[in-house]
Order: C-alpha cells, then structure tokens, then sequence
C-alpha cells in the first residue's frame, strides 16, 4: 500500500516508535486456530508494518518480540516461537539488510539455544552499518531486569555516587546511544505497558488499539501516527511554554 493513501504532508512522524504485537493467540482461538498459527500470522505482518516504517522514514523501531515472562508459556508455544524467530532471521535478513535496517538485540541469551543466538549475533554484526533504520528486537527482554543488569554493571565499573545521572544510567540500557520512543502502539485492547521500556517510556505517548496484531495492518498504523501527531507534548511544561 502507498504511503500517500494514508499520510497527511503535515503529520509528524516520530523519530522511535515502540510496538507490543499482542494479541496473535486470540486471534488464531477466534478462528479455531493453534497458538502457533497465529504468531505466525503476526509475523507476516511484522514484515509489512516494518516495510511501512521505513518508508515512513522512521528512525527507530521497537519490536516486543519475546519477554523474561513468555518462558512460563506452554513448552511446545516456548520452542514454536524460538523456531519463528529463526526462520524469519533466515528469511528477511538480506531483505532488511539491502534495505538499509540496521537490527539490533535488546535483552539477554540466557536460556536461549545455540543456534538461535548464532542467528541472532550474525544478524546484529551482517546489519551494523546501516543507517536508514534501526529495528530493535526485544527477545528474551524485560523491562526490570534491564534496570537490574544494568545496576550491576553500574556496581561493577565502580561509578561513584556523583557520576550515577539519568544520563549515565541510560548508557547502561540496551537502548545506549537511542532516543526514547516517542509512540508506543499496545495491540489487542489490553491497556498493560508488561514490563517493557519501563526506564525509557517515561514520557512516551500510548496508543491502545483493540485491533489484534495479525490485524495491525498499514492502516492502523497510520491511525497510530495521527493520534501523536495530534498529541501536545509537554515534558513537564505547560501549553503556554511551548507554543
């Protein structure tokens, strides 16, 4: 789909936007469906809504791909999932390569099987000099335990009291060098921000759709995009401050 169908010329587009892609169990129940089913359907639809976002021009794209928490599912969704992810790797990397993404890794590999995280790192060092967008993959990622580790390493670089800021402790994040999103999109009418971006959501808008993630298509992206472009964003001041 053209962008122009949907894109108002004065619409803001935000420089990072944030995705939790819920809802593809309900939809695959809703149509008699396994699990399994429907986040495959949601990852057909990644690739279009990724596709979208860079022709959009947006620089950063955040993807909620697989949490801390997701491994109490049932073990045969835990490894369907597992095997997901890899064979989207296999298949989109060249794609997302020749188009100039640029994927990188937010969260840990503990747990994770061996070749998944070889297809993880290759894709990370095969994409890290491009430029036009950087898709973040929140896999096997939470938003605590991010704060967690990176307290830890705060510890173990011996920062001293002084030197702990926002600034520096932002450093330690996965998101290091990033801006905060600006929008982040939670498909499937659940209004739960589940332990994601917790430091860097601060001052992001929400937007909830009850559109299930399968369906999350081009459209309701766009949706999404003119809801912060309607939005008045304060960062503590008021309206008078930045008019």
């Amino acid at each position: 789909m053209s962008t122009s169908e949907y894109i108002d010329p004065i619409m803001v587009i935000p420089s990072h936007v944030a995705i939790i892609m819920d809802g593809n169990g309900r939809w695959a129940e809703q149509r008699g469906l396994p699990r399994l089913a429907g986040h495959r359907a949601g990852t057909e639809n990644l690739r279009k809504i990724i596709e979208e976002c860079v022709n959009l021009k947006i620089k950063y794209l955040t993807i909620y791909a697989f949490s801390t928490e997701n491994w109490q599912r049932p073990p045969d969704e835990v490894s369907g999932l597992m095997k997901l992810l890899e064979n989207m790797l296999e298949r989109e990397l060249k794609s997302l390569h020749k188009n100039g993404v640029r994927i990188r890794h937010l969260g840990h590999c503990t747990g994770v099987n061996k070749r998944l995280v070889q297809k993880i790192s290759e894709a990370v060092e095969l994409t890290s000099g491009n430029s036009k967008m950087v898709l973040n993959v929140a896999f096997n990622y939470g938003g605590r335990d991010e704060m967690v580790r990176a307290v830890q390493r705060i510890i173990t670089d011996g920062l001293t009291t002084e030197e702990i800021t926002e600034e520096s402790i932002s450093n330690y994040l996965y998101t290091s060098g990033q801006p905060d999103p600006d929008l982040i999109i939670r498909t499937s009418g659940e209004y739960r921000i589940s332990n994601f971006l917790v430091w860097q959501s601060a001052y992001s808008e929400w937007y909830f759709t009850a559109a299930l993630w399968p369906d999350f298509n081009e459209k309701e992206l766009h949706k999404a995009l003119v809801f912060f472009g309607n939005r008045e964003r304060r960062f503590g001041q008021v309206s008078a401050q930045i008019e």
